[in-house]
């Protein structure tokens, strides 16, 4: 008896980009560079971000020295975000910007975009994800309807729920619990969508779109 085997999965790899405001008029040759380098471009934004959407992406410099200095020059103007995908793309990109610093990777990597591109250490023109569990939640954030492959399975799927979903949705059903709602499933579906932390939580100055 033939056992029917399911076809192969082939995943390929995505990581986010950003080209920051300072180079944003820069974006077709930076993008005609991607592209020659094997990048597919899955989607892209022009968006403009407010200082309270840059604190939440970068909110794991949130207390550094430089960290105001980041937000505010973030969001002084429009910035391209893009998912690039191919093999290891995660890598690929990261080998293709440099260093972080400009002024070191004009000097280490002079071929690389941020030697070409950046100013300082500061302004150094471009993003990468620094790796997969980074490039899922940056990805998220400039893109929350996207679908993020591989789809966790197994152990990874459980981790991920107790990660990222059991402790939003313990919370809802606590709050759940002291309001008791006419209509408990409506009240929290639309909790959870007011709540979800792959959201970018914006108070007043929302990202606003470019053309």
């Amino acid at each position: 008896m033939e056992m029917s085997m399911p076809p192969p999965q082939i995943y390929v790899e995505k990581t986010l980009a950003i080209i920051k405001p300072d180079i944003a008029d820069k974006e077709e040759e930076i993008q005609d560079i991607i592209l020659r380098s094997g990048f597919t471009i899955v989607q892209r934004r022009k968006l403009h971000l407010s200082p309270e959407h840059c604190s939440n992406f970068y909110v794991e410099q949130y207390g550094k020295m430089f960290f105001p200095n980041l937000t505010a020059y973030m969001s002084s103007g429009p910035l391209v975000a893009m998912i690039l995908a191919r093999h290891k793309a995660i890598s690929y990109w990261k080998e293709l910007l440099g260093p972080s610093n400009t002024l070191v990777a004009k000097e280490t990597h002079p071929d690389s975009l941020r030697a070409i591109y950046g100013t300082d250490d500061l302004r150094n023109a471009l993003h990468g994800s620094n790796d997969f569990a980074a490039a899922e939640r940056e990805i998220r954030f400039m893109f929350p309807k996207v679908i993020i492959e591989p789809i966790p399975v197994g152990q990874a799927a459980k981790d991920y729920l107790n990660l990222y979903v059991t402790p939003t949705l313990l919370e809802g059903l606590t709050v759940l619990c002291k309001e008791k709602p006419a209509d408990p499933f409506i009240w929290l579906a639309d909790w959870l969508l007011k709540n979800n932390p792959n959201k970018p939580k914006l108070c007043h100055n929302p990202a606003t779109e470019e053309p």
